[in-house]
């Protein structure tokens, strides 16, 4: 199942505090960035970020949100903005630090609709 428009525009709505939430629609579903990083998504319209040891400490469930993929936390309270702030803070946090400071940009060249990823080491 596919997540709705509406349910995305709720949720961008909701991720209003968090620092720039952009997003990008992929094969029905919607990835979330935080200026530039991804940090998780919406699948079947449900709120899902990244696992980390950072963001471990909110007490999500662990899901997959389709078949081979890696799990990812469900953000089951997604009516607290300052919350859901922070829990997008602490996972990007979290991303950085997995990689070490290495930061990865996704952007689409204007002589393509295509997406590409930049890997910028610190």
């Amino acid at each position: 199942m596919a997540s709705t428009k509406e349910y995305r525009d709720f949720i961008l709505e909701q991720l209003s505090e968090a620092p720039g939430i952009t997003y990008r629609p992929m094969m029905g579903e919607f990835m979330l960035y935080s200026n530039g990083l991804i940090f998780g998504g919406i699948y079947d319209d449900r709120l899902l970020v990244k696992r980390v040891p950072e963001n471990a400490k909110y007490g999500m469930d662990e899901v997959i949100p389709y078949k081979n993929a890696k799990p990812f936390y469900s953000v089951e309270d997604v009516d607290d903005k300052e919350k859901l702030a922070e829990i997008v803070k602490n996972t990007v946090k979290g991303l950085l630090n997995k990689n070490k400071g290495a930061i990865v940009y996704l952007f689409a060249s204007e002589a393509s609709s295509r997406q590409h990823q930049i890997k910028i080491e610190p």
